[in-house]
């Protein structure tokens, strides 16, 4: 790494740092069904949560207009209300800090001529993205302002991935600035990492349709999956056409969850085997050892957010052994590309 590299490493791995942050608060908003107790949206004047009782009502008043308070949370008190405003308030000024930290040292940086012509296309890319995942986070948050008290799974997966890609390319960039030398490498193991972190985004868009559903709360058994311990009820295929069962329906969403799961498992452990026959440096090395690990935790996690119900804790850590797994993939795949 170029110590003129240093400074512009320095902010992309904070980005990271942040986008994970983000990630966490997000999943926590999601687990405490927080997401919805913001009904209006205000980019400067919403960074500042209600600072008196008169301020606390407002708010409270406005968000009995929508449905989650009319179908679901009519008994809420004031207090109630301030602890969902609190998840649903940070998440949103988390995601404005990340804004401030994105643009003013991208236009320091350029001003000041520290970054290269190609790292200033990706720095754009990466505030483009950084905005579509602002807008989706918006947009999420609206379906569920209409008629139904939850939001739509698909626009909740959406806001998801777009932010795990981000992270995923931020990371990306700023090790191509870590390490600008890489030398050529067995195209089929290049291609099979590939292959293996689109299966793992696929998992991802599934355990936010998971969570978006609520489909973690039934079939609360592993291996198989058996009637629910949580919310007492078993919900099989029923819809047409049938494979709507599996982007809509909560047995077939949990259904394709865990299949994928183990899908995740058996190309990384082909990876890793593979790797070893291979002559390969400490860090792709390092990389291999970590995707093998991290897998197996978050496999296990995965297996203990179900049989336990989705506690707040075990799903956020589930969630965090997704971004710690893609993390490695992504580290790996840069370790193992031209």
């Amino acid at each position: 790494m170029k110590k003129d590299n240093k400074t512009v490493v320095y902010w992309l791995l904070i980005g990271c740092v942040l986008i994970f942050t983000m990630v966490v608060v997000g999943g926590i908003t999601r687990l405490t069904h927080s997401g919805l107790s913001i009904s209006n949206y205000k980019l400067i004047s919403g960074t500042i949560p209600p600072m008196n009782e008169v301020e606390w009502q407002e708010a409270f008043d406005l968000y009995k207009q929508y449905p989650e308070y009319q179908k679901l949370n009519n008994q809420f008190t004031l207090e109630d209300f301030k602890d969902i405003y609190f998840w649903e308030w940070l998440h949103r000024v988390i995601g404005r800090f990340i804004g401030l930290v994105f643009i003013v040292p991208f236009l320091y940086f350029l001003i000041k001529k520290r970054l290269s012509k190609p790292t200033i296309k990706k720095a754009i890319i990466l505030l483009i993205m950084g905005g579509f995942q602002g807008f989706l986070g918006w947009y999420m948050v609206k379906s569920g302002l209409v008629d139904r008290p939850d939001v739509s799974h698909y626009r909740l997966a959406a806001h998801l991935t777009t932010a795990f890609l981000t992270f995923a390319y931020t990371f990306w960039v700023a090790l191509d600035l870590i390490f600008p030398n890489r030398k050529d490498i067995d195209a089929k193991f290049r291609n099979l990492i590939r292959l293996s972190l689109v299966v793992l985004l696929l998992q991802i868009i599934y355990g936010a349709f998971v969570a978006g559903l609520d489909a973690g709360f039934i079939h609360n058994h592993w291996p198989m999956m058996s009637e629910g311990k949580f919310m007492h009820e078993t919900v099989y295929i029923e819809q047409n056409p049938i494979y709507l069962n599996f982007i809509e329906g909560k047995s077939g969403v949990q259904f394709v969850h865990r299949i994928l799961a183990f899908f995740v498992v058996i190309s990384i452990l082909v990876i890793w085997f593979k790797g070893q026959k291979l002559s390969v440096s400490k860090l792709q090395n390092k990389g291999l050892n970590g995707l093998l690990i991290m897998v197996s935790v978050q496999f296990l996690l995965g297996v203990l957010t179900l049989i336990y119900g989705v506690p707040v804790w075990l799903g956020v850590l589930h969630q965090v052994g997704a971004f710690v797994l893609l993390s490695f993939m992504i580290f790996t795949l840069h370790r193992f590309s031209k």
